[in-house]
């Protein structure tokens, strides 16, 4: 998974007392890497599920916090101008 977490870090966090994806968002970082959660989160979804014997849809998802306003990434660039 994205940030280096592996799934047994998430059982282990599980196993720990951490029993939703915001609490593991925070202690593993999940859904702070490049995927943004988009791969990650649903297959910690599924591994809370597993463990704790509750159906996905039973369980809460990390609230998804967009930029107050669209960024263009040409912004980050840095461009050369010829003087």
């Amino acid at each position: 998974m994205c940030e280096r977490v592996t799934v047994e870090d998430v059982e282990r966090a599980i196993d720990m007392g951490f029993r939703d994806v915001e609490s593991l968002k925070r202690y593993l970082r999940i859904g702070m890497g490049p995927c943004q959660g988009r791969y990650c989160v649903p297959i910690v979804l599924g591994i809370l599920s597993r463990k704790l014997g509750v159906p996905v849809e039973k369980l809460s998802y990390v609230a998804i916090r967009p930029p107050l306003e669209p960024v263009p990434a040409r912004l980050f660039l840095r461009v050369k101008k010829d003087v």
